[in-house]
């Protein structure tokens, strides 16, 4: 188990501030503020926070009706937990 701290640790970290970015970017829609970048949103679900993202999209309904996000989201998670298999199997 102490192995796998380290990385709940970051993916919950991650997730947390991809959650805040997003809600944030939903805020700043409906203020008609400078927006949050759609490559920030990405990076930040490339990095591990696509499952957070997506669920926050959802639960919020924010970006719902663009293809690039319901589409790529649930493609960069598989790919996600097709490379943490990946890793668990050769740990």
């Amino acid at each position: 188990m102490k192995l796998y701290l380290p990385f709940i640790i970051y993916f919950a970290v991650i997730s947390l501030v991809t959650a805040i970015v997003t809600a944030t970017d939903t805020y700043k829609a409906k203020k008609g503020a400078f927006r949050i970048s759609e490559a920030t949103l990405f990076i930040l679900a490339a990095i591990g926070g696509a499952l957070a993202e997506y669920a926050t999209m959802r639960l919020i309904r924010h970006k719902t009706l663009h293809k690039r996000f319901m589409i790529g989201l649930p493609v960069i998670i598989i790919l996600q937990i097709i490379i943490l298999i990946s890793v668990i199997m050769l740990i």
